[in-house]
């Protein structure tokens, strides 16, 4: 009876990882011929490794990541062009750590989404919070934050993510009003805090797709300075019974030199 009123102690004191190490040892009748001190550092090692353990599930349930990846999982076929080297050194997140971008481009279903969200899971499991949009989906919730007087809250609400992922650049025409939020965004995390953009299109037609040349060039500036780059080729990697079609903008049309080709 002391023993179970021990363990309860233990939950009501949060101490679950405690209360489950000691259950084990209980339960175990080895364990018990263990010092005091042994026994103690089991139980407290128990708790710590419980308590990463949620931390980490918390941040991957903050991050909203639409699929689960992982850097064991990534192919390094030589048609991909991806370079091993250049994956482990972003895996190691040193990037995040001196508020460097990414921009992973390639063709529809090269990979580029599952890499970036498994750079922001792997990041996750390393302590850093990390949130992932859907661009497309992303532009049209910011435009119905401008309703609902939401818009500088959700802003706001970006401050504390060390990582943004914004996934599918490129893939719907966007207002004047979106390009604007889209660049308050880059503004406000430049020299600060990480972005991860995938697109389909490649860099150098990322100007003439914003077709506002004064706001392209800030918005491009800011986006390009201390950036790693991954450009993928080769075929799809999605099975072929997988339809997934995100409409490229039919014109791409500016009057003015592109001057980032």
């Amino acid at each position: 009876m002391q023993q179970e009123q021990l363990i309860k102690t233990l939950r009501d004191l949060k101490l679950s990882g405690m209360a489950d190490a000691l259950a084990s040892q209980l339960e175990k009748p080895l364990n018990q011929d263990l010092s005091f001190e042994d026994r103690l550092e089991l139980m407290l090692n128990h708790e710590l490794n419980n308590r990463q353990n949620r931390k980490i599930a918390s941040s991957l349930k903050s991050a909203e990541f639409r699929q689960p990846a992982s850097a064991e999982d990534i192919i390094y076929k030589a048609e991909r062009g991806l370079n091993k080297q250049q994956m482990l050194s972003l895996f190691s997140c040193d990037f995040i750590r001196k508020a460097h971008n990414v921009i992973i481009t390639g063709a529809t279903g090269c990979g580029k989404s599952y890499i970036a969200s498994a750079i922001g899971h792997h990041a996750c499991r390393l302590g850093f919070k990390v949130k992932y949009w859907h661009l497309p989906y992303q532009v049209d919730m910011l435009g119905f934050s401008h309703l609902d007087n939401t818009y500088l809250k959700q802003l706001k609400s970006l401050d504390k993510f060390d990582v943004l992922i914004l996934d599918d650049f490129g893939c719907i025409k966007m207002s004047s009003r979106d390009r604007q939020d889209l660049f308050t965004i880059i503004e406000g995390r430049h020299g600060f805090k990480s972005i991860i953009i995938t697109s389909q299109l490649p860099v150098k037609s990322w100007y003439d797709y914003l077709n506002e040349p004064t706001l392209a060039d800030a918005m491009m500036d800011r986006i390009l300075q201390n950036t790693h780059r991954i450009e993928l080729s080769g075929k799809s990697m999605r099975k072929a019974n997988t339809v997934i079609d995100y409409s490229m903008p039919q014109e791409l049309a500016t009057n003015a030199k592109n001057p980032w080709e």
